[in-house]
């Protein structure tokens, strides 16, 4: 028996391979499929079934494509209601793979259909649970997402404590946890960096598992939920209606455009200009109205938030030989109209001779000259509104980059603004968001509150924020 994980750090997503006597299995696997197929090939086994734990939201799943290459059956749990053709399996149905059995628990309460799988291993012992996103390390899953109808997130919440409580408590200690994320992504609050850990160890250290009452579960589950990003619920709807062959995706975005085909396609199209490159590489020069979100970064969940429709034609901006991998990393989160990329990459749009604009950018240091200068400079800072809570320069105004296309009016148009994050990533992003919606006078803080902590300017806490 083989087990897998296949961890994707910019989603924080871990898909798995599983692999027992010539067959395979594959439990939520991301949109592309050579991964999947290229290490079942190499064992020399089949691909017997595509096993997903919910309609993810975070991610178009690969699903659908996989079981087209490879014939292997997708499987869903109950009440997962497709438009393509799947096998809906019951509470406690087994699947045979190889020398091993898969055991499908319904554990509703992320979602209704939400579903572990338990891996039951040769000599019949429990093995390990894929949880999906109903219990991570150190959390569980949010369930304020499938909200319908008269159902509420406190409904969810609860039906998420029984399943909890009924179909995972009840397991060994020594059964492994294996999640569909970690840190860092939307679908929880207080995921660990872990990405695997002993049921045991949940139970004793997870504060969700550690609840003493039902009651107490749904107020700390529902405890500091943020908003969900908006790209959720139209992937949602993609990975139960179906979505374009990630062949075609791919190919279609590989197409190349000289500086001039590409400012003509941009005019033709109505594109969105994605530049991926690093922030400090886009302050020195850009193609006017380009939007920076760089690959170094949590790059598919940022343009899930700050690019709303996700059908909105994208050329791209990538350094020299990343071109492909963006493509990928778009369709990943359902961005499927990526029309090409600007061959040679900045550098070409600057050998032409095309216009070129700029992101003012200055140290922390320079920033801290300033600001004891005039400590009523305008200041916003684009971090989280937990961040911001903890602590911010004196005086800044909090506009978190999830939110600003909502508040351009929060922001002064026509005087020198002081913009930063938390080390530079996502100041950049907001710049150049900015500076696209005729904001003229923004200044970047290189390193953003981490380099300004060790100046001058007074950093302080608590406070309301946006």
């Amino acid at each position: 028996m083989i087990i897998e994980q296949l961890y994707t750090g910019c989603l924080a997503q871990g898909a798995y391979y599983i692999e027992s006597n010539g067959e395979a299995a594959i439990i939520d696997p991301l949109r592309e499929t050579s991964p999947y197929i290229r290490k079942s090939n190499k064992a020399g086994a089949r691909i017997k079934y595509v096993f997903e734990t919910h309609f993810h939201a975070d991610f178009v799943s690969g699903h659908i494509d996989l079981a087209q290459k490879t014939g292997a059956t997708i499987v869903y749990g109950p009440n997962a209601n497709t438009t393509y053709e799947a096998y809906h399996a019951e509470d406690g149905e087994t699947f045979a793979l190889g020398h091993v059995t898969i055991k499908v628990l319904h554990t509703p309460g992320h979602t209704l259909e939400s579903t572990t799988y338990l891996l039951i291993d040769e000599t019949g012992k429990d093995h390990a649970i894929f949880t999906g996103d109903t219990l991570f390390i150190g959390d569980v899953g949010r369930p304020d997402l499938a909200i319908k109808g008269d159902l509420t997130e406190h409904d969810l919440a609860g039906m998420l404590y029984d399943s909890l409580q009924t179909k995972i408590m009840p397991l060994a200690d020594d059964v492994i946890v294996y999640p569909a994320h970690g840190a860092g992504s939307a679908c929880g609050k207080n995921m660990s960096k872990e990405t695997t850990d002993r049921l045991g160890n949940q139970k004793r250290f997870n504060y969700a598992l550690r609840t003493k009452s039902r009651e107490e579960f749904i107020e700390k589950v529902l405890d500091g939920l943020t908003t969900a990003p908006a790209y959720f619920a139209e992937n949602a709807r993609l990975n139960k209606e179906g979505y374009e062959s990630i062949d075609r995706v791919l190919q279609r975005g590989s197409q190349t455009f000289s500086p001039d085909a590409f400012e003509a396609a941009v005019n033709e199209t109505g594109a969105l200009i994605l530049d991926v490159r690093e922030a400090a590489d886009f302050a020195k020069g850009f193609i006017p109205n380009a939007i920076n979100i760089g690959l170094n970064g949590q790059f598919a969940p940022w343009v899930g938030a700050l690019i709303p429709d996700l059908t909105q034609p994208i050329a791209l901006v990538a350094p020299e030989g990343q071109e492909g991998e963006t493509v990928l990393r778009l369709a990943r989160v359902g961005y499927d109209n990526c029309i090409g990329f600007l061959e040679g990459g900045f550098g070409a749009w600057q050998k032409a001779g095309k216009e070129v604009d700029q992101i003012d950018s200055i140290s922390a240091e320079e920033f801290s000259n300033r600001w004891q200068q005039n400590p009523h400079i305008p200041i916003v800072d684009v971090r989280k509104p937990t961040e911001f809570a903890a602590e911010h320069v004196a005086g800044a105004s909090p506009v978190s980059l999830d939110n600003i296309n909502d508040h351009m009016a929060d922001i002064p148009r026509h005087e020198p603004v002081y913009v930063h994050c938390a080390g530079g990533y996502r100041s950049m992003v907001a710049n150049s968001i900015l500076k696209a919606r005729g904001f003229d006078n923004v200044i970047n803080v290189e390193g953003g509150l981490a380099a300004i902590r060790k100046t001058a300017v007074t950093v302080t806490s608590g406070a309301s924020v946006i």
